[in-house]
């Protein structure tokens, strides 16, 4: 089965975000012919402008479908596509919009709730990555709701850590916030109202951000705590990320994050008032002093949460949707030149 990826190429850091790039790398593992399609150029121009280059590739080359990631990249597949069967994965701000508040929603981002709205009828499949996302989806029939799976090879429990490899100070308690600071729905303040609510001179709010993503899992295994003060999430990477490396974790209870952790002991949900979140961060700095870590890796494993689990299941929508049921042998590629230059 030979599949093309079309995402966001307007990273700074990377040339297709890492849990996109993660997810085509798991499919490749279990032998699916995977190039990566990436779109260079914002706004309506660069989406059209996307599609037309998207129609002119595949006169040179052929796939038994097309997958795209978030509402606007499905746009420049649908053009470019013809024949070619689309999915489209839903992936947060562009089903629900960019929230800037509790329950507040950034005006201009409207248009992406319409543009997935509008999208539907033009696509094979669609994948959303959460219950909430899901609720977006009204062509019910074409509808999956598939989470991205974590790479529990490259996000696992180290015994030491690497505070020292890291710089982090080892008199001192570590929280950890992974976000940036000025994406407002990531909402930093919050972490550090609660930090600063505890009157800990201890304890440390570190914000590594952007950071290379192998260096993820480093500070998973270093820090005491995890925060997650979002205002709004679908199915955030992180979590599962945190869970997988047994970290303790606090976060609102917003997307799936409730459903990932479970009752796994040492992880924690909390409202958006600064002394209830606070609260939660000194109940999960003592169970990081008292119990160590959390046992996050196996609530992932009992979900079925791993890359290659949620591989096989993107595998099983594939085939229901390619242009040929039966999948060919695949050779795995690099990314054509072609495509690298779009």
């Amino acid at each position: 089965m030979k599949v093309l990826f079309v995402c966001s190429g307007n990273s700074k850091n990377f040339d297709v975000v890492p849990f996109i790039k993660a997810q085509g790398e798991s499919l490749r593992k279990l032998g699916i012919d995977l190039d990566y399609f990436p779109i260079i150029g914002k706004g309506l121009k660069g989406y059209l402008k996307a599609g037309k280059a998207l129609r002119e590739h595949l006169q040179h080359h052929s796939y038994d479908l097309i997958h795209a990631h978030f509402s606007l990249s499905g746009w420049s597949a649908v053009i470019g596509a013809g024949k070619t069967p689309v999915i489209l994965s839903l992936m947060g701000d562009d089903a629900q919009g960019d929230y800037i508040g509790v329950n507040k929603i950034r005006f201009s981002s409207r248009l992406f709730i319409v543009s997935s709205f509008l999208i539907q009828p033009f696509v094979r499949a669609i994948i959303s990555k959460s219950k909430n996302l899901e609720n977006f989806v009204y062509f019910k029939k074409k509808s999956f709701i598939i989470p991205n799976g974590v790479d529990t090879d490259v996000f696992k429990p180290h015994p030491t850590g690497f505070r020292e490899e890291l710089g982090l100070r080892k008199d001192k308690k570590i929280v950890l916030f992974l976000g940036s600071k000025v994406r407002i729905g990531k909402n930093y303040p919050l972490a550090q109202k609660a930090v600063a609510y505890l009157e800990m001179p201890e304890v440390e709010l570190v914000n590594p951000f952007p950071l290379p993503h192998a260096d993820i899992p480093k500070y998973l295994n270093s820090v005491d705590v995890l925060v997650v003060p979002s205002f709004m999430e679908g199915s955030p990477n992180v979590v599962k990320e945190a869970m997988a490396c047994n970290c303790p974790i606090v976060a609102t209870d917003v997307g799936d994050i409730s459903w990932v952790m479970g009752n796994t002991e040492g992880c924690y949900l909390a409202s958006f008032e600064a002394k209830d979140f606070s609260e939660k961060i000194r109940d999960a700095l003592i169970f990081s002093e008292t119990k160590g870590r959390t046992n996050g890796a196996e609530r992932i494993m009992e979900l079925g949460l791993s890359s290659e689990s949620i591989a096989h299941r993107l595998i099983e929508v594939y085939r229901n949707f390619c242009t040929h049921n039966a999948p060919k042998k695949a050779t795995v590629l690099t990314r054509p030149p072609s495509i690298q230059k779009i």
